[in-house]
């Protein structure tokens, strides 16, 4: 268990580091997400089958194009069956790693729930770009915390204790590797 610290650099860092120094080979994410759709509750989980992002991460690779990050399937495949043993509302998807947080534009969300992104979040377009490129595996296992279409949000409190259905979800998957 290692914390990533916020955004795209230092999750680029600390998932670069952990699998060439620590020659770790599969990195499970878990956060916090807010819903881009209605069906995405708050409480519920989302699997990060794919993150769209406004970062410029994948610059370093001099790509002649926009390089879509995608979990590895299997992990993505057992995450899903630990959801449906434990009766957990779930959601597989795409979700946005976006590196702004307050967004000046308050309707900046609507965009990307017209193309189905599920939720928004700040890392795990750098951890699967890190994962491809380094032949390991990634998956990222998010709570919904809050929803742009509700309105709703959790309280700090709920925050910290709370969300402990997606942190099982993570256990149960990487004790199956």
């Amino acid at each position: 268990v290692a914390g990533s610290g916020m955004g795209i650099p230092s999750m680029g860092i600390y998932s670069h580091e952990l699998y060439n120094e620590y020659d770790v080979d599969t990195i499970i994410r878990v956060g916090t997400a807010g819903a881009y759709v209605k069906e995405a509750k708050v409480g519920d989980i989302v699997l990060a089958l794919g993150a769209c992002s406004n970062s410029n991460y994948a610059s370093q690779f001099n790509l002649r194009g926009t390089y879509s990050a995608i979990a590895t399937y299997d992990l993505i495949e057992k995450g899903v069956e630990v959801a449906k043993e434990n009766n957990f509302d779930y959601h597989v998807g795409n979700v946005f790693s976006s590196d702004i947080f307050y967004d000046n534009d308050p309707d900046y969300w609507k965009r990307w729930a017209e193309l189905g992104v599920l939720a928004v979040e700040m890392e795990s377009y750098g951890l699967y770009i890190n994962a491809a490129k380094l032949n390991k595996k990634a998956m990222t296992v998010l709570s919904i915390s809050d929803s742009f279409v509700t309105k709703e949000s959790t309280s700090s409190e709920t925050r910290q204790t709370g969300f402990t259905k997606m942190m099982k979800l993570a256990l149960e998957v990487a004790s199956r590797l």
